[in-house]
């Protein structure tokens, strides 16, 4: 996923054992994404792991200028959003 990965601050405030690096590890090593259809048509869903290798659950907006919003990140992913990527 090309452009720049900007991660909002809020990812790691409400998860401190995920640092910045960790969401920026996981996105560009995505194992898998889809386009969310329940929500705006930018917003994408995805999985990868982070520095340590944990497994990631990312949701991030394509921005106009080419860049990533990165506005949640939790592991592990939960049930639902893995049905949601197809890997349940």
């Amino acid at each position: 996923m090309p452009g720049k990965i900007i991660v909002h601050e809020r990812v790691t405030r409400l998860h401190p054992k995920i640092s910045e690096g960790d969401v920026v590890n996981a996105w560009e090593n995505t194992i898998r994404y889809v386009q969310r259809r329940k929500q705006s048509t930018d917003a994408f869903v995805a999985v990868g792991p982070d520095i340590q290798g944990r497994i990631i659950e990312m949701v991030g907006s394509y921005l106009s200028n080419g860049d990533w919003l990165i506005y949640h990140a939790m592991r592990p992913p939960s049930r639902n959003t893995l049905k949601e990527l197809g890997i349940l």
